[in-house]
């Protein structure tokens, strides 16, 4: 949709490379952040091909489907793992996520399903917001992916709560962390997930505004 530039954050990565599939055809680096050294880890066995990096080829085709040619994929392996220029520790909750490291404002900050598992209230998910969105140049996007009215999620037996969130929530606290909402779309999760409560998904693109009022 147009979205491109320099430099993408990818903010709360986790182990997984999905969400930037499609964005390393539009950006020319990629810096990847996660709270957790084990999710790190498992990027980066991935990006140096590591022995026990897990598979991501059918997924990796399913995408170059999407945009056109499936057997592409290992093309798209490849130019991912080039992009990828760093794998570096972050924490939302403080005002300079990834200190003590200093990153200059990236064109783009991709965050999917992230801060409404790191968060434990509003006050704190608005906060942030804010927080990742210095990381943003002025005129730059936020690309966002949440869920809706999700109390927890369960993996290997393990329970995770998870900050319940409305549409409105969302979009509010995007325009508080000074950003104009762009696009929002709301999708129901189908039923029967026992994993977790979720009841939708959030898709939102917004535009950071030259100064925050």
């Amino acid at each position: 949709e147009g979205l491109r530039g320099d430099t993408l954050i990818d903010v709360g990565c986790g182990p997984t490379i999905y969400q930037l599939l499609s964005a390393c055809e539009h950006f020319q680096e990629i810096i990847a952040l996660d709270y957790t050294d084990q999710n790190r880890r498992e990027l980066e066995k991935w990006l140096k091909k590591e022995a026990g990096a897990f598979d991501w080829k059918p997924v990796v085709e399913y995408v170059c489907e999407l945009e056109g040619d499936r057997e592409k994929w290992a093309e798209k392996e490849e130019k991912l793992r080039k992009k990828v220029r760093q794998v570096l520790k972050c924490d939302v909750t403080k005002a300079n996520p990834t200190e003590p490291v200093s990153l200059p404002p990236a064109d783009c900050i991709v965050s999917t399903l992230c801060l409404e598992a790191a968060c434990k209230d509003l006050a704190t998910f608005r906060s942030a917001l804010r927080n990742i969105g210095a990381l943003v140049k002025p005129g730059g996007h936020l690309v966002m992916v949440t869920v809706l009215r999700e109390t927890y999620y369960a993996f290997n037996n393990q329970v995770f709560s998870c900050l319940c969130l409305e549409k409105n929530m969302v979009e509010e606290a995007v325009e508080g962390a000074g950003f104009d909402v762009r696009f929002s779309e709301v999708q129901p999760c189908p039923p029967g997930n026992v994993g977790a409560d979720c009841e939708a998904v959030l898709s939102l693109v917004a535009r950071k505004r030259a100064s925050i009022s």
